[in-house]
C-alpha cells in the first residue's frame, strides 16, 4: 500500500493504521468543486419542499447505520459510546429540525412592496428573500466527530439553504468521516439529488486548493486559531473574496459569587469538575477560567475542585498532536505548582492529567487565559471590589457562566451585566459544556471566540449561507414561487405587512 495513504489512530492504545483513503489531488478538488456548483443549481430548482425531504432522508439513512457509525467513530476518538450515541441523536435531530426550519420558509425572509404611490413618489414593484449563496465548503472538527463534522450543523445549514457542501473531512477520525459520507451520498442519490450535493476531500493540502476553488463560496470551519489563520490566509490571496465562518473556542468564564460559594460550594466544585474534564476537556464551550470570591467558603470551594480534579480519571486525548499541546500549554502555564506534566507514560494511548491551576486576582493578566486544549481550569481569586476589573480584562468568548445566589445577588446581576458584553451565551447557575440545537440558541460571540456575528448551532446558522436578491417590475415566471401574489406559501412582509400562510387550506 502506498506510504501517501491515510492513517488513523486510536486514542485509547495509540495504535497507528494506514487505511485505504489518499488524499484527493488539486485536480480532484476542481472536479468536485464544479460539481457542486452544477449540483446547487439544480437543488435551487427543485424547491424547498424536496430540500426539506432530503434531509430528512439524510437522517434516517443516519439512524439505520447508527451502530457501525458509532463503533468506527469510538476506534478513532475514545469517546465512548453513550457520549457518541448522544452526539448522532444530536446531529439526527438538527437535520429534521432544519428540515421543518425549510418547510415553514420564514428564513427566507420573503418580502413584496408593490408598485404604488409613496410620499417619496411612485415605487416600482419590487420582491425581495434570500437565495443560496453556492458551493459551501465546511471543516470538521476533531471533538465532534459526528455533530460538527461530515454530517453535522454546518453541512445542515448549507444543505438547507439550498448549497452544496464539500466537507473537508478531520484527519482525526477518516474513517468516521469516509463512512458518514457514503451515507449521506447514497441517501442524496436515492432521494434523486444532483450528483455532487455531498462530497468529500481528504487531506491538508486539499483543504488549501478547496478554499481557493472560485466556485466556492463560503468556508464554515471549526477548530483553532492556527488552522483559522492558514485558512483564512489562502482565502486573502483569491481575486473574489467569501466569507469565512471560523468557530474558534476559546476560554470560557465563570463567576461564582460569595453567596453560590457559601450555599452550595461543594456542588458547584464538582460541576465543574465534571465540566472541565469532559471529553478530555476538549470542547469549544469548556469553562477554562474561573473566578472564585476570596474568604472561607472560597478556600473552601478550591480545595474541593483541587482534590476531585487529583481523582479525576484520565481522559484520552483526540490525537497525539493535541496530547502533546496540552502537555506544553502546561508547561508554558505555571501560575501554581499544582500544574504538572500531563502526560501519562505509564498508560497506553495519548492520556493525559486533568490540572488545576490558582492565581490571586492581583497578579492576574490577560495572557493567562490563552486556550488550553485539554483538561485544564485556572482558577482566579478575586475580591469583592477586584471582581469587574477583572472581568474587563478577558477576552470574547462562546459562553460566560454565572453560579448565583437563591435570592438578591448584586454580584450575580454586576458579573452578568459585564459578561454580556464579552460572550455570545450568558448562562446561569449550569455548566456550559452543552450546547442545545433550538432557535433560541446563539453559538458564538465576540472575537476570539468567532470571527463574525452568526450562530454555528441551530436554524439562524442558515444565514451564514444566503444573501438577499431583490427583483424590480419581474416578470412573474421569473420571480420564485415564494414571491408570487395570491396565497403565500411562507411568510411574507406584503406592503409592510407580516402575513402568515393560510394553513387551513394546506
Amino acid at each position: 500500500m502506498s506510504n501517501d495513504m491515510i492513517t488513523t489512530a486510536n486514542p485509547a492504545t495509540g495504535e497507528v493504521t494506514t487505511t485505504t483513503l489518499a488524499p484527493t489531488t488539486a485536480a480532484e478538488v476542481a472536479e468536485i468543486c464544479a460539481r457542486a456548483a452544477r449540483a446547487t443549481a439544480e437543488l435551487a430548482a427543485h424547491g424547498r419542499p424536496f430540500r426539506a425531504a432530503l434531509l430528512r432522508r439524510a437522517a434516517d439513512a443516519l439512524d439505520a447505520e447508527a451502530a457501525e457509525i458509532v463503533a468506527t467513530a469510538d476506534r478513532e476518538t475514545a469517546l465512548g459510546t453513550p457520549r457518541l450515541s448522544g452526539e448522532l441523536t444530536r446531529t439526527t435531530y438538527q437535520l429534521r429540525l432544519l428540515a421543518d426550519v425549510v418547510d415553514e420558509g420564514g428564513y427566507l425572509e420573503a418580502t413584496v412592496d408593490h408598485a404604488g404611490d409613496t410620499p417619496m413618489g411612485p415605487r416600482p414593484d419590487l420582491r425581495r428573500m434570500l437565495v443560496p449563496l453556492g458551493p459551501v465548503a465546511v471543516f470538521g472538527a476533531s471533538n465532534f466527530p459526528l455533530a460538527f463534522s461530515v454530517p453535522g450543523g454546518d453541512t445542515a445549514a448549507a444543505l438547507a439553504a439550498g448549497c452544496a457542501v464539500v466537507v473537508k473531512a478531520h484527519s482525526s477520525h477518516p474513517l468516521t468521516s469516509a463512512l458518514c459520507g457514503r451515507i449521506l451520498r447514497e441517501a442524496a442519490d436515492a432521494h434523486g439529488a444532483p450528483e455532487g450535493t455531498v462530497s468529500l476531500v481528504f487531506g491538508t493540502e486539499a483543504g488549501r486548493v478547496l478554499v481557493t476553488n472560485p466556485r466556492i463560496t463560503a468556508v464554515a470551519f471549526t477548530g483553532g486559531h492556527g488552522g483559522a489563520a492558514a485558512l483564512k490566509e489562502a482565502i486573502a490571496a483569491r481575486p473574489v473574496p467569501i466569507p469565512f465562518y471560523g468557530e474558534l473556542g476559546g476560554v470560557n468564564p465563570v463567576v461564582v459569587t460569595p453567596h453560590a460559594a457559601e450555599a452550595r460550594g461543594a456542588e458547584i466544585a464538582q460541576g465543574l469538575v465534571d465540566s472541565f474534564t469532559l471529553g478530555g476537556g476538549q470542547f469549544c464551550t469548556k469553562p477554562g477560567l474561573v473566578l472564585v470570591p476570596e474568604g472561607g467558603s472560597g478556600d473552601e470551594l478550591v480545595a474541593a475542585v483541587r482534590e476531585k480534579t487529583a481523582n479525576a480519571p484520565l481522559p484520552a486525548m483526540l490525537n497525539e498532536k493535541i496530547a502533546d499541546s496540552y502537555g506544553s500549554g502546561l508547561d508554558g502555564f505555571r501560575p501554581d505548582t499544582q500544574v504538572t506534566v500531563s502526560r501519562a507514560p505509564d498508560l497506553d494511548g495519548f492520556r493525559a492529567r486533568p490540572a488545576v491551576a490558582v492565581l490571586d486576582g492581583d497578579a492576574f493578566d490577560p495572557s493567562h487565559v490563552e486556550e488550553v486544549f485539554g483538561p485544564l481550569a485556572l482558577l482566579v481569586r478575586y475580591r469583592p471590589d477586584g471582581l469587574l476589573p477583572i472581568v474587563e480584562k478577558l477576552p470574547g468568548a462562546l459562553v460566560g457562566t454565572v453560579h448565583g445566589g437563591a435570592g438578591s445577588d448584586p454580584v450575580r446581576d454586576l458579573a452578568a451585566t459585564a459578561l454580556a458584553a464579552r460572550t455570545g451565551r450568558v448562562l446561569f447557575d449550569g455548566y456550559p459544556t452543552g450546547v442545545a440545537v433550538t432557535w433560541a440558541q446563539h453559538h458564538g460571540g465576540p472575537w476570539p471566540a468567532t470571527d463574525n456575528q452568526h450562530t454555528s448551532v441551530g436554524p439562524t446558522g442558515l444565514r451564514r449561507f444566503l444573501r438577499p436578491l431583490s427583483w424590480q417590475n419581474s416578470p412573474t415566471h421569473l420571480l420564485p414561487p415564494e414571491l408570487h401574489d395570491g396565497a403565500h406559501t411562507v411568510p411574507c412582509r406584503i406592503d409592510g405587512e407580516l402575513q402568515f400562510p393560510d394553513t387551513s387550506r394546506t
